[in-house]
Formats: C-alpha cells, sequence, structure tokens
C-alpha cells in the first residue's frame, strides 16, 4: 500500500501475552488470553482473511486476520471491517484513516491486535452525509 505511515507493530506485547502463558507458574490463564467475543468470531468468519501464521495456544491452523478502519473522515463507516482490496481502494479516496488489524482463532477464542497504521493520501475531506439507518428510523 503506498500511503501506508505511522505503523506500530504489537509483536512484542503478543511475545510476552504467549510467554506468560507458557511460563511454569502461569501469570496468566489460559482463559485470561482466549477470550474473544462471540461477535468478534462471528466477524472473523464472514469477513476474515486468512493468515500465515498458525495459532499459537491451540492447534488450530486457521488464524484469520480483521482489518478495523477509523477515521473522522469516514463518518458513520468508521469502526467497519475492510478487506485488503477494498484498502487498496479507499487509500486514494480517503485522505487519512486508521487500519487496526486483529487476529482471531476461531476455534480457541484466542485474539490479539497485530499491527496498526495510517493509510490516505493525506487530502482533507468532509465525511460522507449520514445516511438513515434502521436504528433511526424504530429507535
Amino acid at each position: 500500500m503506498w500511503s501506508k505511515r505511522e505503523e506500530v507493530d504489537y509483536a512484542l506485547q503478543r511475545r510476552h501475552t504467549l510467554q506468560a502463558l507458557r511460563r511454569p507458574q502461569r501469570v496468566i490463564d489460559g482463559g485470561e488470553v482466549c477470550d474473544a467475543d462471540p461477535l468478534l468470531i462471528r466477524a472473523a468468519l464472514h469477513h476474515g482473511e486468512e493468515s500465515e501464521v498458525h495459532c499459537p495456544t491451540c492447534p488450530a491452523k486457521r488464524l484469520l486476520n480483521l482489518n478495523y478502519v477509523f477515521g473522522e473522515q469516514l463518518g458513520q463507516y468508521s469502526g467497519r471491517i475492510k478487506s485488503s482490496v477494498e484498502l487498496e481502494e479507499m487509500q486514494s479516496e480517503v485522505g487519512e484513516f486508521k487500519v487496526v488489524v486483529v487476529e482471531v482463532c476461531v476455534e480457541c477464542g484466542w485474539n490479539h491486535m497485530i499491527t496498526s497504521y495510517l493509510l490516505g493520501d493525506g487530502v482533507r475531506r468532509r465525511p460522507p452525509r449520514r445516511q438513515q439507518t434502521v436504528e433511526d428510523i424504530y429507535g
């Protein structure tokens, strides 16, 4: 992605969490680490992209990545999940937005933020006009 900047990698936090799980004195319990919300697991099943790495806490080989987008210029679309293809398109259509990548294991519930970064062409734009949703109509 040509506009990728301000990348933060959370590999050290991930490694620290896994080391704490595997220590003999067990600083944290497996239930504390594999605590994915059911909605996060459902989102990973329907919108997740296959990862190259396997789950570090269980023998499952299916680890999925979710790309969450946040930004003032996204308006009501901030906080949604986007595919890598959609991110490629969005980087030239939106001035600046943050992408947070979360890995999720649908088998055991392991979830961890992998990386976050900014995308966009830097041109300031107004957010899209708010569209009425079902919640607006029926309360």
